[in-house]
C-alpha cells in the first residue's frame, strides 16, 4: 500500500550564533496545525522553516507529536552527529593558524558541499581586513551560507552571472523574500565575486528590487508622557530621556561614556555611529540634570561608561535597552507597533513640527543621506495641519444630514 504520510526533514540550524533543531516540510494545514502547538518552536523567516531547541527532550517530543502524520527524515542530524563524533575521537594536533575562522556558526555550514567550504573563511577574512562592523559581516556570511547551500555540489567560484540572475529570480518568486532580504542576498554575493575573488563588475547587469517606502514609526507628545511616566528605575527613566532628547540610535546610547557628556559646551559626543561616524549632537539642560540627577543616586556609581551593566561592569545591553522599552510601553498602555527606534523617529518628526530646519536634522540624526531624513516630511504634521478635506466644504457649504 502505498505511504501517504507527509515528509519532515530534520536538519541542524545555525540561527543566531547558536545550533537549533531545524524543522522543514511542504505546507499542509493539518501538520502546520501540530508543528505549532510543540513546546518551544519557533518559524524562522530568514531560514523559511520551524526551529526548536536541539536537545533530546525537544527532538523526542516533535516526534511523538509527528509521527502519526508524516514520515521523518532525520538523516542530516545523523550525519552532524557522525561529524562531530569525528572531530571529537582526532587526536589534538598542533593549533592551527586563525582558527577563529572556523569557529563561527553561519546558516547550515554543514550541508555546505566539500567543492565550497573555503568560501566563507576567504569572505570574512576579507570582511575583517575592510573593517566591516560584526554586524555586516554576520549578515554577509549568512546570505552566502544560504547561497552556497542552495547551488549543492556546484562551484561557487565559477558560477555563472545568468545562473545568479535565475537564483535570484526564484528568491523572489518561490522564496518570497523580502526587498530588503534580497537587498542584503545581492550585497552578500556582490562583496564575494568583486571584493573577495576581484571579478570583472557585473552585478550593475542584475536589476535591483525597489524597495519599498517605510515611513517612520513614532509616538505622539501624549505617548511619549505616558511612557515617561510607566518607568520607576531612574537609571531606565535616563536611558530611554537620552534616547529620544539627542534622537540617538540604541547603540550609540548603550556605547555612551561619562567622558561624552560635556556640559560646558553642551554637547554629546557620539562616537563611531553608524558607517563609523563620529558626531555631536546637543545636550538638554533638561537631560543634563537628569543625568547628573542618576549618577549621584544610583549605586553602584558608573565609573566609564554612562549607562553600564552592574554585572560586568561594561557597556548595558542592547537587548535589556530594547526590553526596558517594551515593558514600558505595555505598562503605559500604548497599542502601537513600535520599538526603541520610535523614539529617534519621534525626535526627528517632533523637531520639524517645530520648524527645524531638515537640514540640521540630517546632521544630528548622522545621516549620509538627505533622502533619508526626508521620510520625516511624510509624517510632519505642519506638512498636512493646512490642508482643508473637501469633506469639511461639503459639510460646510451644504446641507448634509448625518
Amino acid at each position: 500500500m502505498k505511504n501517504t504520510k507527509e515528509q519532515i526533514r530534520l536538519l541542524p540550524l545555525s540561527h543566531r550564533e547558536q545550533t537549533w533543531l531545524g524543522v522543514q516540510f511542504e505546507y499542509t494545514a493539518a501538520l502546520q496545525q501540530v508543528v505549532k502547538k510543540i513546546k518551544h518552536i519557533k518559524w524562522s523567516k530568514t531560514n523559511r522553516c520551524w526551529y526548536l531547541p536541539f536537545t533530546k527532550e525537544c527532538y523526542d517530543e516533535l516526534i511523538s507529536m509527528v509521527l502519526p502524520l508524516a514520515n521523518v527524515d532525520s538523516s542530516a542530524l545523523k550525519q552532524h552527529k557522525s561529524t562531530e563524533t569525528v572531530k571529537n575521537t582526532k587526536k589534538p594536533s598542533a593549533p592551527k593558524p586563525a582558527p577563529a575562522q572556523t569557529s563561527q556558526h553561519y546558516k547550515d555550514t554543514v550541508l555546505i558541499h566539500t567543492v565550497n567550504q573555503h568560501v566563507l573563511p576567504l569572505m570574512r577574512q576579507t570582511l575583517i581586513l575592510k573593517a566591516y562592523s560584526p554586524s555586516t559581516i554576520r549578515t554577509y556570511l549568512n546570505e552566502m551560507s544560504v547561497f552556497l547551500q542552495a547551488i549543492k555540489c556546484e562551484v561557487a567560484d565559477t558560477f555563472p552571472v545568468n545562473r545568479i540572475k535565475a537564483y535570484l529570480q526564484y528568491c523572489f518568486e518561490q522564496l518570497k523574500l523580502s526587498e530588503n532580504t534580497l537587498h542584503s542576498r545581492m550585497n552578500a554575493l556582490k562583496f564575494y565575486y568583486e571584493q573577495v575573488l576581484k571579478k570583472e563588475k557585473f552585478f550593475w547587469e542584475i536589476p535591483r528590487p525597489k524597495k519599498r517606502l517605510q515611513l517612520p514609526k513614532l509616538l505622539n507628545e501624549t505617548e511619549l508622557s505616558r511612557l515617561f511616566n510607566a518607568l520607576q528605575n531612574k537609571k531606565h527613566k535616563a536611558i530611554l530621556f537620552t534616547a529620544y532628547s539627542a534622537g540617538l540610535r540604541v547603540s550609540e546610547v548603550v556605547n555612551l561614556t561619562i567622558a561624552d557628556i560635556d556640559s560646558e559646551r553642551m554637547q554629546i559626543r557620539v562616537a563611531n555611529g553608524k558607517g563609523k561616524k563620529d558626531r555631536y549632537v546637543n545636550l538638554s539642560p533638561v537631560l543634563l540634570d537628569i543625568l547628573r540627577s542618576y549618577i549621584k543616586d544610583y549605586k553602584p556609581c558608573p565609573k566609564k561608561y554612562l549607562f553600564e551593566s552592574e554585572q560586568t561592569g561594561l557597556a548595558y545591553p542592547i537587548r535589556t535597552v530594547q526590553q526596558i522599552f517594551t515593558n514600558a510601553k505595555n505598562s503605559a498602555g500604548i497599542l502601537k507597533q513600535v520599538g526603541i527606534h520610535s523614539l529617534r523617529h519621534s525626535f526627528a518628526t517632533h523637531l520639524l513640527d517645530k520648524g527645524t530646519d531638515i537640514k540640521y536634522i540630517k546632521e544630528l540624526l548622522g545621516h549620509f543621506n538627505i533622502k533619508t531624513t526626508e521620510r520625516y516630511l511624510h509624517v510632519s504634521k505642519n506638512t498636512l495641519v493646512n490642508i482643508v478635506s473637501p469633506l469639511d466644504d461639503l459639510m460646510k457649504n451644504s446641507k448634509i444630514e448625518w
